[in-house]
């Protein structure tokens, strides 16, 4: 038997998993593991903060639906790491945490006053799906099956493998058997039975205004095609959740996008037949519940989801369907291709085209904004520009308060999977490394981010990372020089006549809302990217061509009016989703 270490028995079942990248800061309490991972070929990208390692690993995974995996040490790492865990299950994210602990002897429990020492698995179990703590060298392979295991099952999420220094680094004599995937988790994507799909086509054939509304489960099969077969034979609009925002290309006629949120209500009250897919129907999608949606008792649901758990969590399932949304699709597809000729489509394309005219009508009244040609520049102009000269299928990165919606109102998804936020929890700074690990993702293409000043100052350290590992991302930074969503929630808190009759209030008149000046674009170029500072609309396009140009990471610094940015479109419907809704 050879003599092999615990971090090494990690590296090499990670290497049969498929893994290729791995995610964190080397450390000495984890040697074993990343040395091994060096040395069979597992490139480690290292960021400059731990949180980072998990939104990247979290990104990683969302863009090419691989495991992604991120490493931090015992004690600080790890605390570190905890946003980022929290972030990602959230978002769902398929995330496996791998972390060093103190030796055993002094650690579960703390002996008391040990360094660097803190109840890591308990804490990490209690945020994620899942997490263990290996007592002893025997126990890790066992430990690392069952971490792989629950990361593949149900809805992807955070789960963590906790393994002493000791055993991480110590070398023990072990006949190791690597075993493949399946041999140790199901591999095969569970299917709804053949009753479940007839009686679902039933339905959506007799149905007069049928509907389908996307989660980000959709991504995580890759169902992209199926769903655009299935909505295109039933001619039914599709809405998402925010997360899921561009499952069927915007180009689309049917796609309801989330920017219109009224519409959104009216085709979600319309629907006498709505599929759900692989969404929690969550407070973001305001929980399923009337006004926003039709009434229970007057409105038939179908949902589909890998997780039982999810059905009916927060809206009554006439047909519940615990089966992958792409297996459900595809079979649902075919049931409806067969009977088309029972397909009565005049009325719903009639609707359809109604909500087509009033996407126009709502999109041609944004759209005046971009006639302001001011200095410093209206927000309008960002998104637009954007759009206008990134390749359709980068991906944008959206990040910060005001600054995410100034994005989101002014882009357009053509193609599926190519908006990345953390839309189930707004954390800021996490754009700064999802950017990155995006363009790592999908090499070859310029990665888009718009991010506000505050959100940059969370991570902006991160240009490093990106400009390390030759990462192509923009780095947009609309700057206000003020925390602007808080600001204009205390303005109305304290002067709402004044407010609504200036647009804003004097300096003293809020609390602690304004910010100072720093150029964000010679922070990037001071970390070897190319910076450019912007004010005037006319030279944004230029500005964002030059930077592009380089074909390096970029930082574009650009000033916008801050009364102008304040005043996000859609803020009463942000505001409003907080509230429960009454029936």
């Amino acid at each position: 038997m050879a003599e092999i270490s615990g971090g090494e028995i990690l590296a090499r079942m990670l290497q049969k998993e498929g893994v290729e990248k791995v995610f964190g800061i080397i450390d000495g309490t984890y040697f074993g593991f990343y040395a091994a991972l060096h040395r069979i070929g597992i490139e480690i990208v290292t960021p400059r903060h731990e949180t980072c390692a998990a939104h990247m690993a979290g990104t990683y995974a969302r863009l090419t639906g691989k495991l992604g995996v991120c490493m931090a040490s015992n004690g600080p790492g790890v605390a570190n790491l905890l946003p980022g865990l929290v972030v990602e299950q959230a978002d769902g994210n398929r995330v496996l945490a791998i972390t060093s602990a103190r030796r055993p002897s002094i650690m579960y429990p703390d002996r008391g006053g040990s360094y660097q020492c803190f109840d890591q698995s308990g804490v990490i179990g209690k945020i994620g799906k899942w997490s263990a703590a290996a007592s002893s060298f025997d126990r890790v392979p066992e430990l690392m099956r069952k971490a792989l295991r629950k990361s593949w099952e149900g809805r992807p999420g955070v789960v963590h493998l906790d393994v002493p220094e000791t055993i991480m680094n110590g070398k023990f004599k072990a006949d190791v058997g690597y075993w493949a995937p399946h041999q140790y988790r199901n591999v095969t994507a569970p299917a709804p039975t053949r009753e479940q799909v007839t009686q679902a086509a039933d339905w959506l054939i007799a149905a007069g205004a049928p509907m389908i509304h996307t989660g980000s489960g959709i991504i995580h099969c890759n169902a992209y095609e199926s769903l655009r077969r299935v909505a295109e034979l039933l001619h039914a609009p599709v809405t998402t959740s925010w997360a899921a925002r561009g499952m069927l290309t915007e180009n689309s006629p049917l796609a309801i996008t989330m920017p219109h949120v009224k519409l959104n209500h009216k085709v979600r009250n319309d629907a006498d037949v709505v599929l759900i897919l692989g969404s929690r129907i969550g407070e973001t999608d305001w929980w399923g519940k009337p006004p926003y949606w039709r009434h229970p008792s007057e409105q038939k649901t179908i949902q589909v989801d890998l997780d039982a758990d999810i059905i009916g969590l927060n809206k009554p399932a006439d047909l519940g369907v615990v089966a992958d949304a792409k297996r459900f699709l595809e079979l649902l597809g075919d049931e409806l291709q067969k009977r088309q000729g029972e397909l009565k489509l005049d009325a719903r394309r009639t609707r359809v085209a109604a909500y087509s005219k009033t996407m126009q009508e709502d999109r041609a009244g944004w759209d005046k904004a971009l006639s302001d040609m001011a200095v410093p520049m209206h927000p309008a102009h960002i998104g637009t520009v954007c759009r206008e000269l990134f390749p359709e299928d980068s991906v944008l990165v959206a990040d910060g308060g005001n600054a995410t919606i100034w994005a989101m109102f002014y882009h357009k998804v053509s193609v599926p999977n190519t908006v990345i936020s953390t839309f189930k929890f707004g954390m800021l700074g996490a754009g700064m490394s999802q950017a990155v690990a995006a363009a790592i993702a999908r090499p070859g293409k310029p990665v888009c981010c718009i991010i506000g000043d505050g959100a940059m100052g969370f991570h902006s350290q991160e240009v490093e990372t990106a400009v390390r590992n030759k990462a192509q991302v923009i780095y947009i930074v609309l700057c206000d020089k003020q925390w602007g969503m808080v600001k204009m929630n205390q303005q109305f808190m304290l002067r709402p006549f004044k407010t609504m009759i200036f647009k804003h209030l004097d300096p003293d008149e809020t609390i602690k809302a304004d910010l100072g000046e720093i150029k964000f674009d010679k922070l990037g170029e001071a970390m070897g990217a190319y910076g450019e500072r912007v004010s005037d609309p006319a030279q944004l396009k230029p500005a964002l061509q030059r930077a592009l140009a380089t074909g390096g990471c970029a930082v574009i610094h650009v000033d916008v009016d801050p009364v102008k940015h304040m005043w996000a479109p859609g803020l009463i419907h942000f505001k409003k989703m907080h509230e429960e809704p009454k029936a």
